[in-house]
């Protein structure tokens, strides 16, 4: 730790003006990572605090981690101890613009206190995040904030409740453990993107997104929109459009990943009906006999569109994944009659896993194949106009 202060105040005072350094000296853009331990934090505290009154620094980014090897044995001891850095260096927080935590864990307020200490953050990471009362709700209700990017990674706790986050525009939510759904909607206005992705475990239902993204004024701006499965159970319940149009008024680009090969596809057009001004939609299928610890048992997605379903601004469908030709085929024919605006189809052959041979040279062969049997069904005899590229 005196090594990396003394070299960067070094730097401070000998590096001429580059890239990331502004000619007075100062540092615009500093980025660190380490472990929240309590001899060194404050000697970081100290310089930070030193680097960022010249007031010059951009970009202030840390990446905090436990040390050892047992960081969920430690993650409750850690988190007091980093509230208690972020109190004693306020001025080094206020300039903090990227935080990523990983194995803490707070108490009820914390997020929020530190969110608002913060004046300049904009993107927050919590991977394997735990409350300290795992049976209760990580509230975020932070009206002020310049908070614009949010990443939920295997958080322990019953639920994520964003109450008022302004300028927030991007939210991921990865891998969550308890109940559906993992997180609700309160004032967003500016939200342009979400991910949920996850496997289902055998004690979470599926559920509408109507429960999580709010139907007031709170998040009718959203615009992209992807939901990873993988390859597990399906954990989206269909819902009626007049339950999401609201929310989907805007949304141009949907991606549905990790749907496993045997659930029939025509149940994603719950979508197309609730979002009209969709331009693109991609799909990835996969089937993956590796079993998963816990996971919910798979059961086929069935829900059929709006007989009089007219959709007028979808040009581009892609599929990554067509083993089982009439189920894809079908698919096509679906859309292809719904979506009168379509302009192209990309079939695309299977994405990596790390379960089993999907891209051994056999496999990857036989399934190339498979699209063009589905291209020729489909284009021999038609009077379409949509064009089918395989990729």
């Amino acid at each position: 730790m005196d090594a990396f202060t003394g070299a960067a105040r070094a730097l401070l005072t000998r590096v001429p003006p580059a890239e990331g350094v502004c000619e007075s000296g100062a540092l615009k853009v500093l980025v660190l990572s380490f472990y929240t331990s309590s001899p060194h934090l404050s000697s970081i505290g100290r310089l930070i605090e030193d680097i960022v009154s010249l007031g010059q620094t951009q970009c202030l980014e840390f990446c905090i981690s436990p040390p050892g090897t047992d960081p969920l044995g430690i993650s409750i001891e850690i988190g007091q101890e980093f509230m208690a850095f972020s109190r004693a260096y306020p001025v080094a927080f206020s300039w903090l613009t990227t935080l990523t935590l990983e194995y803490h864990a707070f108490g009820h307020s914390d997020i929020t206190d530190l969110i608002s200490t913060c004046s300049r953050l904009r993107h927050l990471s919590l991977r394997f995040y735990r409350l300290l009362d795992l049976h209760s709700t990580l509230k975020i209700d932070v009206p002020c904030s310049e908070l614009q990017e949010l990443e939920f990674i295997g958080l322990l706790c019953t639920r994520i409740e964003l109450v008022s986050v302004p300028k927030l525009r991007q939210v991921e939510c990865k891998c969550w453990l308890f109940n559906n759904p993992p997180v609700h909607f309160g004032y967003v206005p500016e939200l342009r993107g979400l991910v949920l992705a996850s496997k289902a475990k055998a004690w979470q239902e599926p559920f509408a997104l109507s429960e999580c993204l709010s139907t007031s004024v709170g998040a009718r701006n959203l615009s992209t929109l992807t939901l990873c499965f993988g390859y597990q159970m399906i954990w989206i319940q269909p819902e009626p459009p007049k339950q999401l149009i609201a929310i989907f008024r805007n949304l141009t680009s949907v991606r549905l990943f990790g749907i496993f090969s045997e659930c029939d596809l025509s149940w994603t057009l719950f979508i197309l009906e609730a979002a009209p001004a969709l331009h693109d939609l991609a799909l990835s299928r996969h089937s993956c006999a590796k079993p998963h610890k816990n996971s919910a048992e798979k059961t086929n997605m069935v829900w059929e569109p709006s007989k009089d379903l007219k959709h007028l601004n979808l040009e581009v469908l892609q599929i990554f994944g067509c083993e089982d030709e009439d189920k894809v085929t079908n698919y096509m024919r679906l859309v292809m009659e719904r979506a009168v605006g379509l302009l192209k189809i990309q079939l695309y052959g299977e994405s990596p896993c790390t379960y089993c041979d999907a891209t051994s040279l056999e496999r990857s062969k036989a399934e190339k194949a498979s699209r063009h049997r589905i291209k020729e069904q489909l284009t021999h005899g038609s009077s379409s106009s949509v064009e089918i590229i395989i990729c």
